[in-house]
Order: C-alpha cells, then sequence, then structure tokens
C-alpha cells in the first residue's frame, strides 16, 4: 500500500483488511502536479472503504485496483462525453470565467458562470460581457481591492497566490492542519446494521442536494456501490448540462423548493428516512429553513451529514462561495502551474472530482462507525483542502518533459447506455473491485425527471 493511501486512511481512523493496487504513475497530463495518483489515491481509499462494508455484511475480502490514467481520464470526464450522433452535450465560452491581470500587475480570476454573479460582477466592473471589455475593466482596480468588493458583494473571483503567500494567508493558516476529509461525531445513536444486499451500500438511502461537481461526484461515487441516490435540486438556480450528465450516473432527480412550505415538509419526510444527507450550499443557507448540522442529527439519529465547498469550514472564508478555478487560484497552484507574472489552471478539474472522491471515503468511513459503535457523524471536505493535499504529492520540475494531451486517454473506459438524455457515451467506473465491481444502476437523466421519494423496495 502507497505511503499516500496508508496515510489518507489513517486520516479518517479506518482500518482496513485489504489492499487496493495503485497501477501507473503521473504525468498522464501535461501538469506539473501529479494529479492523477492523488484522484487514483482517493479511489483507492473509497474502494477499500466500500470493502469494510461489503465484508461486515458478510462479503469477501476484495481484490481492489486503480489505473492512474483511467483515474487522471475523471478529473475531464465531462469532456468525453457525447451523444450517439457524436456531439458533445452544450458548452460555453463565458468572458467572466477566466484569469485577468489587474492594475497592480497582479492576476483575479473571476467566476460569473450563472446569471445573477455575471450581473453582479459586471455591475462591480462597469463594463461589457466580452474578454476585451472586461480585461480593460480589471486594469482599473488592485487585485486584493477587487478580491475584497466581489466577495463583499457575495460575488466569485479570486487573487492569484503564491503557495507562500496561502500559507501565510489566514484562511490557509485556518486549514493548515485540516486532513483532505473530516469526519467529526455530531451525536448519539444506536448502531445499525448493514443491510443484507449484493452490494456494499445497497439499501442505503442518499439525499444529494449539492450542485456542479465535488458534491455530486460525491454521491455519484456513492450510487456506483449500490445507494439509492435521489437527488434534490431547487427549480430556482442555474445548472451547467453537461455536469448534470456527467455526475447523474446513478441516481434519480426530483426538484424541491424550500421557500414552499409544502415542499420542506417533504424534504424533512425524506431525511427521516434517510442515512446521508449531502449538501454544498454556502454556510447558513440550509439552517435558515432548519436543515443544518444539529437539526438532521436530531431529526434522524445516525445520519451521515455531508458539508462540501471551496474553501474550508473553518477559517474567515468559511461561509465566501468558490469554484475549482477559485481553488487553484487562492491555493498556488495556478502560480506553480504557471507563474507569479503568468498564472496558469491545471487542464482538469483536479480539486472538484478528487474532493467528491475524498467525501465519499468520509461517508463511507462513517457509516462503518456507524454500523460498530452508532452515532451520527458530519463528513467535511472542500475544494481547498484538496488542494493542500495535492501539494503532498509532489510537483514535478519546471524543466521537466511533460506529455501531451491525449484525447483517447478515456477509451478502455468508455461505456455507453441510454440516458434521459439520448443514448450517451460516457466513461464508466475506474474503481475496480473483484467482488462488487462499482456500475450504475440508473442512467442520468435531466433535472427533475423523478418525484420527491425513495424508489419503490429500498
Amino acid at each position: 500500500m502507497s505511503n499516500h493511501l496508508a496515510a489518507l486512511l489513517a486520516s479518517t481512523g479506518l482500518e482496513v483488511g485489504a489492499t487496493a493496487a495503485l497501477n501507473g504513475q503521473d504525468p498522464v497530463l501535461p501538469s506539473r502536479f501529479r494529479i492523477g495518483e492523488a484522484a487514483a489515491t482517493a479511489l483507492g481509499a473509497a474502494g477499500l472503504a466500500a470493502n469494510e462494508l461489503w465484508t461486515l455484511s458478510g462479503g469477501r475480502v476484495q481484490d481492489i485496483s486503480v489505473d492512474v490514467r483511467g483515474a487522471t481520464a475523471s478529473l475531464i470526464g465531462f469532456l468525453f462525453q457525447r451523444m450517439e450522433d457524436g456531439d458533445q452535450p452544450i458548452r460555453e465560452d463565458r468572458a467572466l470565467v477566466d484569469l485577468y491581470q489587474t492594475g497592480d500587475d497582479r492576476w483575479v480570476h473571476l467566476h460569473g458562470a450563472f446569471p445573477k454573479l455575471a450581473d453582479g460582477t459586471l455591475r462591480v466592473l462597469g463594463c461589457e460581457p466580452t474578454a476585451a471589455s472586461v480585461a480593460s475593466a480589471m486594469r482599473n482596480w488592485k487585485a486584493q481591492d477587487l478580491e475584497d468588493t466581489l466577495a463583499a458583494e457575495g460575488l466569485c473571483g479570486a487573487m492569484a497566490r503564491t503557495r507562500e503567500e496561502w500559507l501565510a494567508h489566514d484562511q490557509g493558516k485556518a486549514l493548515a492542519n485540516c486532513p483532505p476529509v473530516e469526519i467529526i461525531k455530531i451525536g448519539e445513536s444506536d448502531p445499525e446494521p448493514i443491510r443484507t444486499s449484493t452490494r456494499p451500500l445497497g439499501g442505503t438511502r442518499v439525499l444529494d442536494l449539492t450542485r456542479v461537481l465535488a458534491g455530486p461526484t460525491c454521491a455519484r461515487t456513492l450510487a456506483s456501490h449500490g445507494a439509492d441516490v435521489l437527488k434534490i435540486n431547487s427549480p430556482n438556480l442555474p445548472s451547467v448540462p453537461p455536469f448534470v450528465i456527467d455526475t447523474g450516473h446513478g441516481k434519480r432527480s426530483a426538484l424541491l423548493d424550500l421557500d414552499n412550505t409544502d415542499d420542506v415538509q417533504i424534504l424533512r419526510e425524506l431525511i427521516a428516512t434517510t442515512d446521508v444527507f449531502s449538501q454544498g450550499y454556502r454556510k447558513g443557507a440550509l439552517e435558515r429553513h432548519g436543515f443544518g448540522v444539529e437539526d438532521l442529527a436530531a431529526l434522524r439519529p445516525g445520519i451521515i451529514y455531508v458539508s462540501i465547498n471551496a474553501y474550508g469550514h473553518v477559517g474567515p472564508w468559511a461561509g465566501r462561495p468558490g469554484w475549482e478555478q477559485l481553488a487553484q487560484t487562492v491555493s498556488g497552484i495556478a502560480t506553480d502551474e504557471g507563474t507569479f507574472k503568468s498564472p496558469r489552471l491545471i487542464g482538469a478539474a483536479a480539486t472538484d472530482y478528487t474532493t467528491g472522491y475524498l467525501a465519499a471515503l468520509g461517508v463511507m468511513s462513517a457509516l462503518k462507525r456507524r454500523t460498530l459503535e452508532g452515532g451520527s457523524y458530519h463528513v467535511r471536505a472542500s475544494l481547498c483542502q484538496t488542494a493542500n493535499w495535492l501539494y503532498s504529492f509532489g510537483l514535478f520540475d519546471r524543466d521537466a518533459p511533460l506529455p501531451e494531451m491525449d484525447f483517447g486517454l478515456a477509451e478502455p473506459w468508455m461505456t455507453r447506455s441510454e440516458s434521459g438524455f439520448g443514448t450517451l457515451h460516457h466513461l464508466g467506473p475506474i474503481l475496480q473491485m473483484s467482488e462488487t465491481p462499482p456500475r450504475w444502476d440508473q442512467p442520468t437523466v435531466p433535472l427533475g425527471t423523478h418525484e420527491a421519494k425513495w424508489a419503490a423496495g429500498v
């Protein structure tokens, strides 16, 4: 077992009776960071956690393996999906999601992907939604002033920092001793035995109240091990179609409006019989509706409550909204992938998907603890915690030869399904398990396809 895998398992308190083979090594993509090895490590750890639940229900210890190339492909999985006619799901070029140089020769990454964020960002900048207009307006700002202003307005943007600057920042300091995924006991309850099933998570109910990549990837991973996942979205929030498709495998999908009292009651009833509640809302948003950590531990003793955000769950930025690009930008990744004078992002959603795998590991570790000793648990993961963890794998030297982008990278793991969007070619699960190979029984579907209730017989 690799040192990183052993250390990750130790950080969760998970003792395992199997080993996982991680085959291959970086670099797979043209990046200085060992993103494939990190993703493979997180996937391997999640597989070992699934195996623990499987053996607790009487199953045999499994052979577990992860290919580093496949794990790397999973970090850009949305790029490989295509419809039967060969088209990719619609993607858009957006001038408000990019790095721009400011008047003090620093860089800020804007993130105005959704309408309210775009409108607010344009209002602050006082410009038109074109790359040229945005670039010109950015020159009127100092980077720190713009970052502070955007945050005060509830908008998204981050100044590119060196690694040293981030570690010296109050938020960087707050995360310095946080493991990649945290598992915190939040309440007492009786032990709950593993349900008899042919899958490690068969009979386990998961409510997925997350959007975009990290949170949905967590629930998609749990679904690959047999969990009954019901995705709950708001009818009032926008989405990114390629990401919805890519992270929707294995889930049913319903819409609930938490400003509607009837829908709030429906969600409360679902929570009362769920095992896992996964959310990615800003700090305080769900608490206002009575769905905070303490609320749910009281409503459903034994619940596993998952919180996933950008900047971490402690420190002055715990309630600040953010995204993959911003986590890379603030943590030092962008200046190390590029340079201080010309920062560049990793060409993959390396913190997003990997955070999802780590959160799934946390969920299954907590489920094992609940099985043996009872209790409710809070699983916390964030993009910046994952960014910190990526640094622990080391970087390639700046003069080290790196491969070109391989667009055939995903072929060994591609599969085909009849989805709610049509016949879809997409990545299948990368993790390999000899007794319970991961799979998705439910094809990906458009948001709101189903009623907000559990599948029959689960």
